[in-house]
């Protein structure tokens, strides 16, 4: 979900143009619908649940809030690709402005781990000095915050063809389960059960957004270290390339994710006939896109120089 600069160095694969395709953004204007509606659900709803929090005493309702505030910025994240997606390169950003998304998320990860690090704080704190807490309060609002997580999944399951939105599902997907915790404490409590039962579940939400947050952390540090992309083996794309029929070697490999979900190779190969170029760049094209997932590539042939044969020259009897 990374942007992996992975740099070869003098490693050379040895196998049997300077070949550039230009990177542009793909726009999906499909997908940015959807994903505001959720947006503008998921966010506006985490406010109410805020003041329910507060107002009812529930720690298991201000977890939700934060889950839902969280799941709601990497909704906002995604929209903001979708819409920057559509903008073109410049000439200061060559590679276009998609990862602001990427940095956006780091940072609101870096947050989250403090909202984290509060819920499991207050909620050691009212295990050991517990709180009141209105029960039929929690149920209904966290019912709600239930029954809008239910169709911002419906809105965003319409819509099967962006990457952005499949990814948005997941994270409300999850979501559903913190709501469901909340409606479970406030049940429990308004029936006369124990108050220990809302900072337990409230831990149990703050592990579902510490879940959430180092999956965001670990794969936005990829990208921004520019580190190989998640499932390329870095080595067989270099053997791979090796065995191209008319490439003789390759070195200065790199692979990388300019963003997330489109992976980047340049290498330098060494060819043993440049007239078979055009071939040979097509089928690597190919190859890396089939069985990498990677199509954005840039090569730099070299090739061998033969020798001219020597001109004969006459030899001149003496008699």
């Amino acid at each position: 979900m990374s942007s992996a600069h992975r740099h070869a160095g003098d490693n050379h694969f040895g196998g049997h143009e300077h070949g550039d395709s230009r990177y542009t953004h793909q726009a999906q204007p499909h997908g940015a619908r959807p994903l505001a509606v959720a947006v503008a659900l998921t966010l506006g709803y985490a406010f109410v649940e805020l003041i329910g929090g507060l107002w009812s005493g529930s720690l298991a309702l201000l977890a939700d809030a934060g889950h839902m505030a969280t799941d709601s910025a990497a909704l906002l994240f995604a929209l903001a690709a979708n819409i920057i997606a559509r903008r073109p390169v410049s000439d200061r950003f060559s590679f276009g402005l998609a990862r602001v998304e990427v940095i956006a998320a780091f940072v609101n990860a870096l947050a989250m781990l403090g909202v984290v690090a509060w819920i499991f704080y207050e909620a050691i704190d009212r295990l050991n000095h517990p709180v009141p807490v209105k029960g039929l309060g929690v149920f209904v609002i966290a019912g709600i915050g239930l029954l809008i997580n239910v169709l911002v999944a419906w809105t965003l399951s319409r819509d099967r063809e962006n990457v952005n939105t499949r990814a948005a599902l997941i994270h409300v997907l999850g979501d559903l389960l913190g709501s469901v915790a909340a409606v479970f404490a406030g049940l429990v409590i308004y029936f006369g059960g124990p108050l220990v039962t809302d900072p337990l579940l409230s831990m149990f939400v703050a592990a579902l957004i510490l879940r959430s947050t180092f999956g965001v952390l670990r794969e936005t540090t990829h990208v921004l270290l520019d580190s190989v992309p998640a499932g390329v083996d870095y080595q067989k794309v270099g053997l791979s390339l090796a065995q191209v029929p008319g490439i003789v070697s390759v070195h200065d490999l790199h692979v990388w994710s300019m963003v997330p979900g489109r992976a980047a190779l340049s290498a330098h190969v060494l060819v043993d006939d440049i007239e078979r170029w055009p071939v040979i760049l097509h089928q690597v094209r190919h190859l890396m896109r089939r069985d990498f997932g990677i199509d954005h590539i840039t090569l730099q042939p070299e090739w061998l120089r033969r020798e001219a044969p020597a001109a004969s020259v006459p030899v001149k009897r003496v008699s």
